[in-house]
């Protein structure tokens, strides 16, 4: 569905952020896309939803080149920003005045999530908070049913009851068919959601990986005293020290994704 080669931007006055980033991201998987402050991921974001223009390159989204913003595309891509406002209305205005720009669009699906998330159709996005206007705005988002779900920082505002809420209904409302890209810092709240990490650094892709790969290739515990020849990566904490070493194929562990971006960036593993 997506496929980049070779894609370049840049900001005016500044270097560039990415001089040859090539991926591709196929329906069926919800992928976690990490990096560093300032390594692009907002921009890649925004790339991808034909919000920006790459410099140089190819980037398409299941056909289409996002920036041309055809119809097409905007009818079966839906991005939930860090950052967003509203118009002065009601949720239930809200939904009348912009779901039929959604062909898929399921007003029973939003009515079961609204009901989930606690909220209902005569609040003001306005006067409710801003918690509750991410989640309605996350409800709108899996109600559209587009292909391809862009989530920037979406668990950021949430209370932990609602990002416990969030995971169970991300998993409950995707399909096969729909590919969610998820952008965030908050790693411990999607690390049971995610299917696919991808990490970008300085400008380029320096880890890719299913869930199922990292599984057989690394083990992850947590361990009193630290063999130095047997860890690829280590990081002291409380009650000893949080290690990966390499699978031995017969043990598993509950993949610590943020032990895991860790190495990636320090080049432990790759």
């Amino acid at each position: 569905m997506i496929e980049s080669k070779n894609l370049m931007f840049y900001y005016r006055r500044q270097k560039p952020l990415f001089r040859e980033l090539s991926l591709e991201m196929a329906p069926g998987r919800i992928v976690g896309l990490l990096g560093r402050n300032g390594a692009g991921k907002t921009t890649l974001l925004q790339l991808i939803a034909g919000l920006l223009k790459p410099k140089a390159g190819e980037l398409t989204i299941d056909g289409y080149i996002p920036h041309d913003r055809q119809p097409g595309f905007l009818a079966d891509v839906y991005m939930v920003p860090e950052e967003f406002s509203f118009p002065h209305s009601s949720i239930a205005e809200y939904v009348k005045a912009f779901s039929p720009f959604y062909p898929s669009f399921d007003q029973a699906k939003l009515r079961d999530i609204l009901d989930e998330f606690q909220l209902s159709g005569d609040m003001s996005l306005n006067k409710i908070s801003h918690g509750q206007r991410k989640k309605f705005l996350i409800a709108f988002a899996l109600a559209s049913n587009c292909k391809l779900l862009i989530l920037d920082e979406p668990t950021n505002g949430l209370d932990i009851p609602s990002k416990s809420q969030f995971r169970k209904i991300l998993v409950s409302s995707v399909t096969d068919e729909q590919l969610v890209v998820i952008s965030t810092h908050q790693v411990k709240d999607v690390d049971t959601l995610i299917d696919t990490v991808m990490v970008i650094d300085e400008g380029k892709m320096i880890f890719n990986k299913t869930t199922e790969e990292i599984a057989r290739a690394y083990y992850f515990a947590l361990v009193d005293t630290l063999d130095a020849g047997k860890a690829l990566y280590h990081e002291a904490g409380i009650g000893g020290y949080r290690v990966i070493s390499k699978a031995d194929g017969l043990n598993e562990s509950h993949i610590d994704l943020e032990l895991l971006f860790n190495a990636v960036i320090h080049q432990s593993i790759n």
